[in-house]
Parts: C-alpha cells; structure tokens; sequence
C-alpha cells in the first residue's frame, strides 16, 4: 500500500471520527518517526513538519511499521489508547468501515 496514500485516508478518517487521534510509527529515511494524525492534518513528533499541509509526512518511501488509535486530543505524556499497534490491514479494515 502507498505510504501517500494511505497517510491521506488516515487524515480523512480523523476529519470523520473528530474524537480520535492516529500516532503511526514509521520508518522515513532509514529513521524511525512518528506521526500523530488529528483533525486531517498530519504532523512529525520527530522531525520538522512542512508549513504547507499539501507537502506529506508520510511519503512514499515510507514504511509505516504500526498504527495506534488514542482518544483526541492527543497528550504525548498522558496518551488514551483506544487501540494499540494496529497492522496495515487492520488499519484497512477499520478505514473502509469508516468509508474512507
């Protein structure tokens, strides 16, 4: 699946479920990241993030290695997991459903 593509879905499906945030652990440039995907908008924990939300975080040489579904917003020293280390596929199943 295309990290770009994949990365738009998991903004669209926070712009649907508000009350949701997605921290995506990924492997960019040979270094591991992680992204938190909130209210459509997608911004690096690790790295600098692009002012213009129309360059990806996720691009396509990424390699998203798990996704976690926490409670909005997202507090990074008080996380509210919803769900933990969520697969591609699951990740998949829970956007479809979501139709996105």
């Amino acid at each position: 699946m295309n990290p770009h593509a994949i990365a738009h879905r998991l903004e669209q499906y926070t712009l649907k479920r508000t009350q949701e945030a997605l921290l995506v652990t990924a492997k960019i440039e040979d270094e591991e990241d992680q992204v938190v995907v909130f209210r459509g908008f997608s911004s690096s924990l690790m790295r600098p993030t692009a002012f213009d939300p129309d360059i990806p975080v996720l691009t396509e040489a990424a390699e998203i290695l798990s996704i976690d579904r926490l409670e909005g917003p997202f507090i990074p020293d008080q996380p509210r997991y919803i769900q933990k280390s969520l697969t591609l596929q699951e990740t998949e199943a829970l956007l479809s459903a979501a139709g996105v």
